[in-house]
This record gives structure tokens, sequence and C-alpha cells, in this order.
């Protein structure tokens, strides 16, 4: 003979081992939530949050796999990096002395600093991940198409931001964006009437690389999200399948 009990008694457990945590692992959690998640026996806190975290994996390798190559910022128009505005401002001038070559040679160089820079990004996605709290984890899954990504971007960014605009300098002396920007500057100031760049254009420079960069991961980070979200074939792992699978 079956025993019917088993289910409910299981549940039970699962409640009682629940309402035993701290307050600290479920504080944003109300009743409802909790019978909603547990009461199928299918996902537990514990799952939400390992398939949060793999989720946050997968779509930072993967953003980081295609923003980091040659042509990554480039030649994607999605997240292409322009030139800052008072850049482009100038480039119709410089265009009348034959220097309107240097600002897409200036531009092209952005591109390849933010190729470089975005890989090293790594550690603090991961960091960051690793630190998601089990109630996050259920409001992110209860979310809407970007909650993780949008979670990400708001634990990571000041940090980011400080690495990466190190780093972004580096880049772009390297590939030698900088120096082609001393010589916009210069040419401007040989050009009567021609507009001035201001004293702080290499901060603007590396700040705007830095923004738009950074931008152009959580893009790709915000697309593989969507894509295990909706996409059955994207849930590569067990845990994948069995929280993106569940709705709660």
């Amino acid at each position: 003979m079956t025993n019917t009990t088993t289910p409910i008694l299981n549940r039970r457990l699962a409640l009682a081992g629940l309402f035993a945590l701290p307050l600290s692992s479920c504080e944003t959690m109300d009743i409802g939530a909790i019978e909603g998640i547990l009461g199928s026996g299918i996902l537990s806190q514990a799952d939400a949050a390992r398939g949060i975290r793999a989720a946050l994996d997968n779509g930072v390798l993967s953003a980081l796999g295609i923003v980091g190559r040659e042509g990554g910022f480039f030649n994607d128009a999605k997240i292409h990096i322009p030139l800052p505005k008072v850049l482009g401002d100038v480039q119709s001038v410089l265009s009348k002395v034959g220097a309107g070559g240097v600002l897409s040679e200036l531009e092209t160089q952005l591109n390849r600093g933010a190729e470089k820079a975005a890989p090293l990004a790594k550690d603090i996605f991961f960091d960051a991940i690793a630190s998601l709290s089990i109630s996050d984890a259920i409001s992110i899954v209860r979310g809407p198409q970007n909650a993780a990504t949008n979670y990400l971007q708001e634990k990571t960014t000041p940090r980011l931001t400080s690495l990466f605009s190190p780093i972004m300098e580096n880049a772009l002396g390297q590939t030698g964006a900088l120096r082609l920007l001393d010589q916009v500057t210069g040419d401007l100031r040989n050009i009567p009437f021609a507009p001035q760049l201001g004293a702080d254009a290499r901060t603007d420079l590396i700040g705007h690389g830095v923004k738009y960069g950074l931008n152009g991961v959580f893009h790709y980070v915000a697309a593989e999200e969507a894509a295990i979200r909706n996409n059955p074939a994207k849930r590569t792992s067990e845990i994948l399948r069995r929280v993106f699978g569940t709705n709660i």
C-alpha cells in the first residue's frame, strides 16, 4: 500500500528546517513565498542560490568571452564604444586640415583598450556571485528577465570602476590611444578658432572607456540570463534546469 503521508511529512520537515534557520537567512521572504518555493518539494532555498550563482557564472564567462577578444567591442554595433562627444565635435575641424584620420584611429584604439581590460574583471564578478545571499537568490529567481544582471551590476560597479580605470589607462597607453589624444590636442592648438580639449581630456577619455566597457559586459550578461530563463537548451546543468524550469 502506498504511504500517502510521506510527501506531507517531508514538506513539514522542510518547513520546520527552514524556520530553524537564522532570521537573516530568510529576512526578506514572507510565509507565502516560502510555501510557494518549498511546497512542491522541487526547489529549496539552497537550490535557488546555486542556480542563480551558476547562471551568473555562465553569464559572466560568456560575456567576457565575447567582449574580451579582438573586435569584441569594435566590431559589435550593440556595444561599440563611440568617441566622447567633445572629440566628435572636433572631428570635422580636424578633417579640414587632413587630421580626421587621427580621431578614427583613436576610436579604434579606445575599443581595443576595452577589449584588453574586460577579461581582467573576472575575479570581482566571481566574488560578488559567491557572496550572493539566499534571500537575494529567491528575489532574483522570482524577478524580471534581468534581475540577476541588475544584482551583479549593483554589487560590482564601484569595484569594477576602480579596477577598470588603471587597466583601461594602461591598455590605452599600450595601444597608443593616449598618444593619439595628445596628438589631437596638439593639432587643435595649431588651428585658429578650433574648439579646445580640456585639461582633463585623458581622464575623461579613460572614464568614457570604462563606462562603455562595463556597459558592454553587462549587456551580454543580461543576454545570457534572458537566454537561460527563456530557452531550455541554455540550461546546461541540472541545477539550472531545476531552478529555471520551476515556476515559483
